[in-house]
């Protein structure tokens, strides 16, 4: 689910105060054009609930791993060089790092954390009347424009369509891309359109091939129509409650109702494009995710390659710990907003399925001569 990003941070400063939530939030003028559109709050080490009972070693070990991208390397410099010859992990972050909590101009400190999971599919390189959905890979006559070199104001946005008459229109939908014969390669044809749909939301998945092998699959693009959940939209006709819905109640509901199946999945006009991949799911990064270590973020407020803290609850456990913004997602929208990769399997489907907890995020930035 995966955009070109520059990376952007805006600092805020603020004189000593033991408690961070009752201070104002403002922006730093000398560093505003680095995160334009995030509020930060600085914090402390000790502000960061059970930073105490992190496992230090593990997080410096996924430092390391985030710094072969060059996204972390612009936003961490040295830092990721230090980072290998390190012997105290906890010292070197405690020592090297600031947190700022993150806000958002109305002063808002809690957002919403959900979870996804590596997608697990039957399907074969063949169709037959089992294997039956397509999944495609990029169409060819898919254009994707980036206007930003005539419009900066734009360097966020990208135009997608197709070339029809020397003009660009809207590419296909979902409901228009099953009438109309896409222009792309089939990677292989799974035996579900329901588990295709949400190989779509996950981004990424496993593949069993009906021969056997196994084979990774990951995002590449998608139609360039804005991403729609269905969750809402059963909500909405009324077959599912506000709070009850998961994707396990709508797979159920789906199940139950196979005539309107196709009536709730092309509500999301969205469509997904992938590519063949040799490692497990990878994301807009370009680094395989770790369970649990791994987010997906908005990168309008978020920069890409960033190390952040979180505090939340998973089956109404407490869930603090640091965590890697290697991730995006056409769903995750705002700053105080993530997408937990809890790994592939029955159980992560599971948690994920059902995950929604309210949420708390520090990002990590480096200490600067005036925090000395």
């Amino acid at each position: 689910m995966k955009y070109f990003f520059t990376l952007l941070l805006t600092i805020i400063l603020f004189t000593s105060c033991s408690n961070e939530d009752k201070r104002p939030i403002e922006k730093a003028k000398k560093l505003s054009s680095l995160l334009p559109n995030t509020y930060l709050l600085k914090s402390t080490f000790n502000n960061l609930p059970n930073f105490n009972n992190e496992d230090y070693l593990d997080v410096l070990n996924g430092f390391i791993n985030n710094c072969k991208t060059s996204k972390a390397k612009k936003l961490y410099g040295e830092l990721c060089k230090n980072s290998e010859n390190i012997t105290d992990a906890k010292y070197f972050l405690m020592s090297n790092f600031i947190p700022y909590m993150i806000s958002t101009k109305e002063t808002k400190r809690e957002g919403l954390l959900t979870g996804y999971y590596e997608a697990q599919l039957n399907a074969s390189l063949k169709k037959s009347s089992k294997y039956n959905y397509p999944i495609y890979e990029t169409p060819k006559d898919l254009i994707v424009v980036d206007l930003s070199s005539i419009y900066p104001e734009l360097k966020r946005l990208r135009l997608r369509g197709r070339l029809v008459d020397q003009k660009i229109v809207p590419y296909d939908t979902r409901s228009q891309s099953k009438k109309n014969k896409v222009n792309a390669n089939i990677i292989c044809y799974c035996d579900s359109k329901v588990e295709k749909f949400f190989l779509e939301i996950q981004g990424s998945g496993k593949v069993k091939l009906e021969n056997n092998t196994t084979i990774y699959i990951g995002y590449d693009n998608q139609n360039g129509h804005k991403y729609r959940a269905i969750g809402r939209y059963l909500v909405k006709i009324g077959a599912l409650k506000l709070e009850n819905v998961s994707l396990q109640s709508i797979k159920q509901w789906l199940q139950k109702n196979p005539s309107r199946v196709d009536e709730v999945l092309n509500y999301n006009k969205s469509l997904v494009y992938f590519k063949q991949r040799t490692q497990g799911a990878t994301g807009a990064l370009g680094l395989e995710l770790t369970s649990k270590r791994s987010i997906a973020i908005d990168r309008k407020y978020i920069p890409l390659g960033s190390m952040v803290y979180m505090n939340a609850k998973i089956k109404n456990k407490d869930f603090s710990r640091v965590v890697f913004a290697q991730d995006t997602g056409g769903a995750i929208k705002g700053a105080i907003r993530a997408d937990l990769f809890l790994g592939s399997g029955d159980n992560a489907l599971e948690v994920a399925g059902s995950l929604k907890s309210t949420l708390k995020l520090w990002i990590l930035l480096p200490k600067r001569e005036e925090d000395l």
